[in-house]
């Protein structure tokens, strides 16, 4: 059984971090990208960042560039994304997804939700002024 847990999340002051992680299970891991996405409400869900855990290639959002850093743990199945400098607008539902390694069209792939295989169930990032 494929399982994605997202954890981490919870409420912060504007300019603090979080750590979120995905673990996972059921898949060969470095078969597969990882990404996190977030939905804030009434928004569509976005892509934030991205790793290919077979070469280690990561993507960012331009919102978040220079302020979240992703990386991943081969050997625990397990994708963090440090989150610093956290702002209001970053308040969402944060998601984790497993794709299948698309190769080198990555970079403009990740942040299509179509493209995922698999879903964890979020995690709440609430971020207070």
């Amino acid at each position: 059984e494929v399982q994605l847990q997202a954890s981490g999340g919870g409420f912060v002051q504007a300019g603090g971090s979080l750590r979120l992680s995905c673990t996972t299970s059921g898949f060969t891991f470095d078969e597969y990208y990882i990404s996190w996405f977030r939905q804030a409400p009434g928004k569509e869900r976005e892509g934030v960042s991205s790793i290919s855990n077979s070469d280690g290639r990561t993507y960012y959002a331009d919102s978040v560039k220079g302020r979240f850093t992703i990386s991943s743990d081969n050997g625990k199945n397990t994708v963090y994304l440090q989150m610093n400098s956290l702002k209001i607008e970053n308040t969402a539902v944060y998601y984790c997804a497993a794709g299948p390694q698309p190769g080198p069209l990555l970079y403009r792939l990740w942040v299509d939700v179509n493209e995922y295989y698999y879903w964890g169930q979020g995690t709440q990032v609430t971020v207070s002024s």
